[in-house]
């Protein structure tokens, strides 16, 4: 589901003019459409399309970790919409992570003689290729002295 729009369709009817527009007559200047256009009911078609979407991230996990920050919300809109947002936010540091692998990755198989040219890899998460992703977010990690 990364990269949709989650089942949301927009009409473009701005400057068509056309007669077969939705069903309705040019004439008219307050069609139905028009309503349908503005950004609060594009708002609204997506709060209520959460009711429907279920995110990775379950509705208790986000419930539980944002009482402990001290929200409270009944509404399961708006805890399905912070698990969507903290969804987006982990896919983007993994998607930058995966870059981060097939670069080094590519660097190490031009650089060996003989190097495997395979297509179809599987890449590992591996916390080499975690750190500079995160970085790039603002979050440093660091491996744990174990000398101590």
């Amino acid at each position: 589901m990364v990269g949709s729009n989650f089942g949301i369709i927009y009409h473009n009817s701005a400057g068509s003019g056309s007669q077969g527009n939705h069903g309705q007559s040019s004439g008219g200047v307050g069609g139905g459409d028009r309503d349908r256009n503005t950004p609060a009911s594009h708002l609204s078609d997506f709060m209520s399309q959460l009711e429907d979407y279920t995110p990775l991230i379950p509705d208790a996990v986000t419930s539980h970790y944002l009482n402990m920050g001290g929200f409270q919300s009944d509404d399961k809109r708006i805890v399905r919409l912070i698990s969507l947002a903290a969804q987006k936010y982990m896919s983007d540091i993994i998607d930058d992570a995966l870059q981060h692998s097939k670069a080094r990755t590519h660097l190490q198989t031009t650089n060996t003689p003989g190097g495997s040219k395979a297509k179809d890899r599987k890449f590992t998460l591996t916390m080499e290729d975690l750190q500079p992703a995160l970085a790039d977010y603002g979050i440093n990690v660091r491996k744990m002295d174990y000398s101590q």
